[in-house]
């Protein structure tokens, strides 16, 4: 393989790569540690592994939909006008739905902390 090909295929790669969401648990990593949680304990690696990845995928379905409860409640909020954002506003892929939910959580911080400036679209 020459250079070139090389670095078209690296520049490709680079292109198309997405960004990596960082939400919590999943199959693989809770899995993972039943495994060795299981081995550890009785010899029960493939017990641990199927009881940590349900662990894992139950988390990350609670972390979604918390998510997504924050962007409704951030959309009832701040509600589209009807000629400017209103399409952005009904968009609820992933990464809108993660934005909206970082911008309510900045407008209505817990008690006792400090939450940053919300960043984003001020009405």
């Amino acid at each position: 393989m020459t250079r070139s090909m090389r670095s078209a295929l690296a520049l490709a790669a680079l292109l198309t790569a997405t960004p990596a969401l960082a939400e919590p648990g999943g199959c693989i990593k809770y899995g993972a540690a039943g495994a060795v949680g299981g081995h550890l304990a009785n010899h029960h690696g493939v017990i641990g592994a199927v009881g940590g990845c349900a662990a894992g995928m139950y988390r990350r379905h609670l972390y979604r939909k918390d998510l997504r409860e924050k962007a409704a409640l951030w959309d009832k909020e701040h509600p589209a006008a009807p000629n400017t954002g209103g399409w952005w506003q009904s968009h609820h892929d992933a990464t809108s739905v993660n934005q909206k939910a970082q911008w309510y959580d900045a407008e209505h911080p817990e008690p006792g902390t400090n939450a940053p400036a919300p960043q984003g679209p001020q009405h």
